[in-house]
């Protein structure tokens, strides 16, 4: 992976479960245009976290991207309101992975790592030591 993002552990909550990823950051406009691009590997349990400045409509693409990925969009609160998966793109032409709703953070991680978390639609991330609207039942 990329050296130059910093990178975070975060903690996403699933049911009574809680599954911790390490993310570099994207939170920039040029970091966000470079996602994973001509990343060849993805460690299991890592991946990218996007941060934009406020919500945001529209999709991904994969150009430039070697390895298969899934995402997870995100709104403001962290909880998980999307989750796709995209073949990777070398051609001119890609597709859009478009979620179809507005979201604030994005988390690209590799192709089918929130299936096999058991990690949904509806789920929730923990960010920066605050917890965002996870159901009281999960906080101990």
């Amino acid at each position: 992976m990329t050296n130059s993002l910093k990178t975070k552990t975060i903690i996403i909550f699933s049911g009574y479960r809680r599954i911790k990823l390490t993310v570099h950051v994207a939170d920039t406009p040029g970091k966000i245009e470079k996602g994973l691009m001509f990343v060849e590997r993805l460690p299991e349990n890592e991946g990218m976290l996007f941060v934009f400045p406020g919500k945001i409509y529209g999709g991904f693409w994969m150009k430039n991207t070697y390895i298969p990925l899934s995402i997870a969009f995100l709104d403001s609160d962290g909880q998980i309101l999307k989750i796709m998966d995209m073949a990777p793109c070398m051609g001119d032409i890609c597709p859009i992975y478009d979620p179809q709703v507005s979201y604030h953070y994005a988390i690209e991680v590799n192709l089918g790592w929130f299936e096999k978390n058991q990690i949904k639609e509806g789920d929730y991330v923990k960010f920066d030591g605050t917890l965002r609207k996870v159901p009281w039942n999960l906080v101990t």
